[in-house]
């Protein structure tokens, strides 16, 4: 290939790009981005940078002297409108065309926003995502206003806990029984509300959001089926949609995602996707995911560039054990695998009413999952059952040994 096209600059792109140069690519190298900033870092997005504790080039990915070796022509601040694959070219917000011999596809997700309920645009209402929404929030910190998060995800959770860690007072709202009540059973989601409740949020489960009122700037949160709670800021973190709209045309498969095989190629030649906009089957749980965390960024991005450089016929199948983390107050939360509401769940080492602890996911007989809360070492232990796809006794008789 004389040319291959990075679209998407952030972990994902970026660990492409590293992966390529490291496999001896030597041809040329494009990426582009829709942020001006070189790579940086979106998790402290949430805590430190936000928190004030790091200052925003302190969330870089690589230093500046990082980039010269992979001699990469980058297209910042510029976006992707659309993918020619007759032409073999991604063409540009501008209009240019990029011709390409391969393509990765990694622009990520964007947030999702509350419902249209009529009201016009208010001020003091916000996402996260990226470095300016980070920076644009934390200045609005800096009044000590009233905060209200809607969603009790992973970035609802750490913003509330970063905006409680400032001394704000702060309520979340979340419209399931528990926070993460999509992804564990219920006993595990009461242990993620209780840690928020031990810190002074006043965490609201079960309730909608019908929308916002305000003069001009956000006053208070309506809320489905009567009430209200004041606020000065609200932050809406309910979630992510893969950035899927400049594909729309393309003739690839879509499907809350790019629909990939298992290697991370999509049916068009030399095109691959990774990170947050991949959708791809997983051997290893038997299952298609789509996986929006940190290190499956890494894993994935690095995946789909060896694809590119590998023939179909032994490229190896990119079966992951998803992992991820999220620092709230003083506890790590970490997990491994895969979990629904229904699965099988014991707690192997600590104890849910002391806030440390150990449980592991079991279904159909088989080890799919472990989360820890201030645990990482023993943690880990699991990772390789979970990898080896463990029986459920196995991974009990090793937790009791």
């Amino acid at each position: 290939m004389n040319r291959i096209v990075v679209v998407g600059a952030s972990l994902a792109g970026l660990s492409a790009v590293e992966a390529l140069r490291g496999a001896g690519y030597e041809g040329e190298l494009v990426a582009v981005g829709a942020e001006a900033a070189l790579p940086y870092d979106r998790p402290p997005l949430s805590k430190q940078v936000l928190q004030g504790a790091w200052e925003p080039e302190q969330a870089n990915l690589r230093d500046a002297a990082h980039y010269d070796p992979l001699d990469v022509d980058w297209h910042l601040g510029r976006r992707a409108a659309s993918l020619d694959l007759d032409r073999r070219a991604v063409v540009l917000d501008d209009g240019e065309p990029l011709a390409f011999d391969g393509l990765v596809i990694a622009t990520g997700a964007t947030p999702r926003t509350l419902p249209d309920s009529g009201t016009p645009p208010l001020d003091g209402v916000f996402v996260l995502r990226t470095m300016e929404d980070c920076l644009a929030l934390r200045k609005e910190l800096e009044g000590g206003p009233r905060v209200c998060v809607v969603g009790g995800g992973f970035i609802g959770s750490e913003v509330a806990a970063s905006c409680r860690t400032r001394g704000l007072e702060v309520t979340v709202l979340e419209a399931l029984p528990a926070p993460l009540a999509r992804a564990f059973p219920p006993e595990m989601g009461a242990a993620c509300a209780n840690l928020h409740r031990e810190h002074g949020v006043d965490l609201r489960t079960s309730v909608g959001v019908e929308g916002l009122d305000g003069r001009g700037r956000v006053e208070q949160v309506r809320l489905a089926g009567g009430g209200s709670v004041a606020a000065d800021v609200v932050v809406v973190g309910v979630g992510v949609v893969p950035a899927t709209d400049w594909l729309e045309s393309s003739g690839l498969e879509l499907r809350n995602g790019v629909v990939c095989d298992e290697t991370c190629a999509t049916a068009a030649p030399g095109v691959v996707a990774a990170g947050d906009i991949a959708r791809w089957p997983n051997r290893l749980f038997g299952e298609e995911m789509r996986v929006e965390h940190w290190s499956n960024a890494v894993e994935q991005g690095a995946a789909a560039a060896k694809r590119l450089l590998t023939s179909g016929d032994v490229a190896e199948p990119f079966a992951p054990v998803p992992y991820f983390w999220s620092d709230q107050y003083d506890t790590k939360i970490q997990f491994l695998g895969r979990a629904v509401p229904d699965d099988t769940v014991a707690v192997v080492d600590g104890s849910l009413e002391e806030g440390r602890f150990v449980a592991l996911f079991g279904r159909a007989g088989r080890l799919v999952g472990a989360l820890a809360f201030n645990r990482p070492r023993q943690l880990m232990a699991y990772r390789r059952l979970i990898a080896g796809a463990a029986s459920w006794d196995d991974a009990l008789a090793k937790a009791a040994g």
